[in-house]
């Protein structure tokens, strides 16, 4: 079973007082389901309040196990996946990898951060393929490698049937651990993506991010060019190997981390054709992070002393991510679970100048409904480069983050409904490759 995990902006930063102890609250999730692998259910049954020990005891959990192992099969793994304030507990998410099939479990802890409750949900709703890409005559899936260093990961490579000397464009994921198709519950903005466009007659490459296949090498210290830089890298070498490609036609496509990144990648490769920044961080990442904690703070209709009291500390420990050099700080110093160097690489780089010295093709999209990057920093980008000749700039009011239609910015809950990618979005996307 995993028990290592690289928290995301996704999971680390959408509550309030909940993110000052969420690292504490991931941890006793997946040590609690450690203790169940190994049949130490007296130690597990320790984790819970003292009200539900006298309502449930070590051998209840250790039926409880056995049955759902019955059911699942074996243990792939078990790893908290997101969070959630509600009322006084805190709910923390896992998601269960078994041998048969997957199973999501809901703990709630109080607030001495023990267990009052677990919960199996029924299963989120499946994928379904949006409609602008349900023909699958129209493109083709191969399953391969991309190779990058010393590692391998899963990539698909997306090619329409019907076209020749057709673009690629290479897909780069957000914050976080994440597969191929930037899996957020049924929803798969990457894969609508690549399926949208190849529908249109453009090829894409998508890749399963190293955090999430090599968990391991993200204890110490390490910065988004381990993270996400020499992956998408690696990818676009791969998008030159494609079959029927137009090698002068080769794109970067970058969404959330992989938006704000894509101008710093895009200086790295001269030769590529153009860049699409989807929901891209204008700003420092603890800007962003503090909004959405007020933002969060604003939904709970708390005006409490002593919730304000629990958002300023939470304020205040999100300050010091500001940092831009170690001093006397070790790189590997954990600052809201990141190490500090990952926090200095990112604040010493300014994504706005490094856009405007771009003269390759930029395409800047920004969804109105989206609470974790919003329409403040898309300002920043319009400001910055509406009269560059080289950019496009198109604001969505309806899309939220992972880049589908809403009618309400809502919250992380609106992530576990399917709704797939805007077709109007794909189709801006495939007919601004296409022109010149």
């Amino acid at each position: 079973m995993k028990k290592i995990f690289t928290l995301s902006l996704f999971l680390l930063f959408s509550t309030v007082a909940f993110s000052q102890n969420v690292i504490s609250l991931f941890g006793k999730a997946g040590q609690f389901f450690d203790l169940l692998e190994t049949q130490k259910y007296t130690e597990a049954h320790q984790f819970f309040s003292e009200t539900e020990q006298a309502k449930i005891t070590a051998d209840n959990l250790k039926d409880l196990w056995a049955n759902i192992k019955t059911k699942l099969g074996a243990v792939k793994s078990i790893d908290p996946i997101r969070s959630k304030v509600q009322g006084d507990y805190y709910t923390v998410t896992c998601d269960g990898q078994f041998e048969k099939d997957e199973q999501e479990f809901l703990l709630v802890f109080d607030k001495t951060e023990k267990l009052v409750g677990i919960f199996m949900p029924p299963k989120a709703a499946a994928y379904t393929l949006p409609t602008y890409a349900a023909d699958t005559t129209l493109y083709h899936e191969k399953q391969v490698y991309l190779t990058s260093g010393k590692h391998q990961l899963a990539a698909v490579i997306t090619t329409p049937k019907k076209a020749v000397n057709f673009p690629v464009v290479v897909l780069v994921h957000g914050s976080g651990p994440s597969d191929m198709d930037e899996t957020v519950g049924p929803n798969k903005p990457l894969k609508d993506i690549a399926l949208g466009l190849a529908a249109k007659g453009i090829a894409s490459v998508r890749y399963v991010k190293r955090t999430l296949v090599y968990p391991g090498e993200f204890n110490g210290a390490f910065t988004v060019k381990e993270e996400v830089a020499d992956d998408a890298l690696a990818a676009v070498a791969l998008a030159k190997t494609v079959k029927g490609a137009d090698l002068k036609n080769i794109y970067l496509l970058g969404h959330s981390l992989g938006g704000m990144l894509a101008p710093r990648l895009g200086a790295q490769l001269p030769d590529l054709k153009g860049i699409i920044m989807l929901s891209a961080p204008s700003r420092k990442l603890t800007d962003v992070i503090v909004e959405q904690n007020n933002y969060m703070f604003s939904l709970a209709k708390d005006t409490t002393a002593a919730s304000k009291k629990s958002l300023d500390e939470v304020l205040k420990a999100v300050g010091q991510t500001r940092i831009t050099k170690l001093d006397k700080m070790k790189p590997d110093s954990l600052i809201l679970g990141l190490p500090a160097s990952y926090w200095i690489d990112l604040n010493n780089y300014n994504q706005i100048e490094t856009a405007k010295k771009l003269t390759k093709r930029m395409f800047i999209a920004q969804g109105g409904n989206d609470f974790q990057i919003t329409q403040n920093d898309y300002n920043l980008w319009n400001v910055a480069l509406n009269k560059k000749p080289n950019v496009r700039l198109k604001f969505y009011p309806e899309l939220n983050h992972l880049l589908s239609p809403q009618t309400a910015k809502g919250d992380m809950s609106q992530y576990q409904v399917p709704v797939n990618v805007s077709e109007q979005l794909v189709t801006d996307i495939a007919t601004w490759i296409k022109g010149k």
